[in-house]
């Protein structure tokens, strides 16, 4: 009995060792690992969108790997690519472009000047694929009747420190104002840090979570504002929310702005006062731009996990997409494939199987990246 102890005690440090050491020695999942070569030639190549605005995708992604970039490097299947590799890509790409008028001739030169990878994702069925965009706003630079919804600037009290938010209050260091606090207790309110003022409280709950968008003044003119900073509160889905207090059913999920904007400004507050986190905003000089530090193009810039999908990398993807009819209500799902370029990434995108379409700005991008929750398929392509 009393070797057995031992041999028991000897057992179980051998395995908390062995534990320790494989944390120590973690091996990290490789981003190759999710890249498996495919016959390019067996891949309808066709795009469902005009060449220009792939030309414009191209041409910052090319700015990009000349500039911040520029000493990327990332290991694809079993190939190590930098960003002169990937950058030779997109002039290749964009040459054939320029020349190639006829399908079949299009899909030849591809197969016979690309490798092409197809992204496994997560599992067999697929990348799933979701939809951002960039409101559009009525507002103005002054505060009216109409226009009383703020957007805020930056606070001065507002502390960054060792990768929390918050404020200082007494000798201490707490929590910054919650959603709740800024916009139904008015927290903020007389601090001068409005920097626009909107007429739609839904509309602007919408530009929080997208991080920055569009805002029409009553003279014609449009101006663009994007992320500064949050509150550094948790984000909570007030989608979820209202699904689980029955507010709304899972096919309705869609339309539930729609739904808040019949509300009170009351029931309306009580409702998004559920997601804490609060985004400050700044005016841009130019439209938003994505993590490249590059503006993003409407329907071609795709948000992907840089940890597994290299940036500004070509690729081509095929899925379904929503089609509205006159009222902006969905009448159908249809097949679409088109080639987009990695130029953004998000807190929720996160692994090879998750990719967000960027689907520009309006009531119509809103309808779509509402709506768009599809499994579908992603590919790479490098230069041979």
């Amino acid at each position: 009995m009393k070797y057995s102890l031992k041999i028991f005690i000897l057992i179980i440090t051998i395995l908390s060792f062995s534990g320790c050491m494989r944390a120590v020695f973690k091996t990290p999942v490789k981003p190759f690992e999710t890249f498996v070569p495919v016959d390019a030639a067996e891949i309808d190549f066709a795009d469902d969108l005009a060449d220009e605005s792939l030309e414009t995708a191209i041409e910052r992604s090319i700015n990009f790997y000349e500039g911040a970039g520029r000493n990327k490097v990332y290991r694809i299947a079993d190939r190590t690519v930098d960003a002169r590799q990937l950058k030779e890509t997109l002039t290749a790409f964009r040459a054939i472009l320029r020349e190639t008028d006829h399908q079949d001739d299009w899909r030849k030169k591809i197969t016979a000047e690309f490798d092409v990878y197809r992204v496994g994702g997560n599992d067999i069925a697929g990348v799933l694929f979701t939809g951002y965009y960039e409101p559009l706003l009525d507002g103005s630079l002054e505060r009216t009747e109409k226009y009383k919804y703020p957007l805020y600037q930056v606070p001065p009290d507002l502390i960054k420190e060792e990768g929390r938010i918050g404020r200082m209050k007494d000798g201490r260091f707490i929590p910054y104002y919650s959603r709740r606090e800024i916009d139904v207790e008015g927290a903020l309110r007389g601090k001068n840090l409005e920097l626009i003022w909107v007429s739609d409280p839904v509309g602007l709950f919408s530009l929080h979570i997208q991080g920055s968008g569009k805002v029409k003044l009553q003279d014609g003119t449009v101006l663009t504002v994007g992320f500064a900073q949050t509150n550094g509160r948790p984000f909570r889905s007030v989608t979820k929310f209202m699904l689980e207090g029955g507010r709304i059913q899972s096919s309705e999920a869609s339309y539930r702005h729609e739904f808040l904007k019949g509300k009170s400004d009351q029931e309306i507050y009580d409702i998004l006062s559920y997601n804490e986190r609060y985004t400050f905003f700044r005016f841009l000089e130019k439209d938003p731009v994505g993590s490249l530090g590059e503006p993003v193009t409407p329907d071609r810039s795709i948000a992907t996990d840089p940890d597994f999908f290299p940036e500004g990398a070509l690729a081509f993807i095929r899925l379904r997409k929503p089609v509205f009819d006159a009222e902006g209500l969905m009448k159908e799902r249809v097949n679409f494939s088109r080639f987009v370029l990695s130029q953004d990434k998000g807190s929720a995108i996160k692994g090879p199987g998750r990719v967000d379409l960027f689907c520009g700005f309006g009531q119509k991008a809103e309808n779509t990246a509402g709506t768009l929750k599809e499994k579908g398929e992603l590919y790479l392509l490098l230069k041979k």
